[in-house]
């Protein structure tokens, strides 16, 4: 097909990546992971970990969104994200954003948007979402869940949380 440009054409690319299948970064490579990150997880770690040898840099992107009642301020949710990092991952940093993750990665360079799936329903509304982002020139990438980390959500996670905090301890004097 002589002439074709299928980049222009991609929504979204559903991938799986791990250090010890040699993956090789695109060079000059920038990818966003936007999320509120309340609480940061295991799997999302795991996607940074992931992304972060398929992309020359990664920007885990705290979103502000006033929809959503974080339990923290998002300097202090990107403090947590950074300390849940190792150091040597050295191609990786983590910035908050007001705004639309489009102009986001406009204003930064990216090209690519990373997002994790658990289930068939999180594909349903990440398809609509790369839509929108590839029609303001900005591709998506899905990596699917780890089957040991799916059940944990932020969501599960804050309710633990919670639940812990309320129980009364068993060493308390009553």
């Amino acid at each position: 097909m002589s002439g074709w440009d299928d980049r222009g054409h991609v929504v979204g690319v559903a991938v799986t990546a791990t250090p010890d299948r040699g993956v090789v970064p695109v060079h000059g490579s920038l990818a966003v992971y936007p999320g509120t990150f309340d609480p940061f997880t295991p799997g999302h770690r795991d996607l940074v970990a992931r992304a972060r040898v398929m992309f020359d840099r990664v920007i885990v992107l705290l979103a502000v969104n006033a929809d959503k009642r974080p339990t923290a301020e998002a300097t202090a949710r990107a403090v947590r994200v950074r300390d849940a990092m190792p150091a040597a991952w050295g191609n990786v940093e983590v910035d908050t954003w007001t705004g639309l993750t489009t102009a986001y990665c406009q204003r930064r360079g990216a090209t690519v948007i990373v997002r994790g799936l658990r289930t068939a329903a999180d594909l349903r509304h990440e398809y609509q979402l790369a839509a929108m982002n590839e029609q303001l020139g900005i591709q998506t990438v899905w990596l699917p869940s780890r089957p040991q980390l799916v059940a944990t959500s932020s969501t599960v996670a804050r309710a633990y949380r919670s639940a812990q905090s309320a129980r009364p301890s068993l060493n308390a004097e009553e």
